[in-house]
């Protein structure tokens, strides 16, 4: 999952009104110097933000994180308002959260392990549904 285009769009012009400024203060070629930086910098953050989720016959990764398929336990697909309360009211501060604020559904995928203190990961999901099944299967 990446980033929209209407965030991209926002941070980037944040980063033109750094330009401008520095177009204003100090002229064209330190203006440009900053155009060429600051969007190489939004491309980096564009690839850099994404949330990777893979899932093979043992494990699945999500971002860093790893766990095992045998300590999954029940995964419940989340509306958006459940969604919210899930990562705000009703956060577990030993919960794993894979979430990005610009998706608003997700996956709350308990942790049957005993020897783990967490007690489920929260993912962002646009397709929950997908993501259990794979899961599952």
């Amino acid at each position: 999952m990446r980033m929209p285009l209407w965030l991209l769009a926002i941070i980037y012009f944040f980063m033109l009104s750094i330009v401008i400024s520095l177009w204003a203060a100090l002229g064209d070629l330190p203006a440009l110097a900053a155009l060429i930086v600051l969007s190489v910098t939004l491309i980096c953050i564009y690839f850099s933000t994404a949330l990777k989720i893979e899932i093979n016959d043992s494990e699945m990764r999500i971002g860093k994180a790893h766990i095992q398929l045998k300590y999954i336990g029940e995964c419940i697909d989340l509306s958006k308002e459940a969604m919210g309360l899930a990562r705000t009211r009703d956060a577990d501060p030993h919960a794993y959260l894979a979430i990005r604020f610009w998706v608003s559904k997700g996956v709350l995928i308990k942790v049957s392990d005993s020897r783990d203190s967490t007690p489920y990961w929260l993912v962002s999901s646009k397709k929950g549904s997908k993501l259990i099944q794979a899961i599952k299967s």
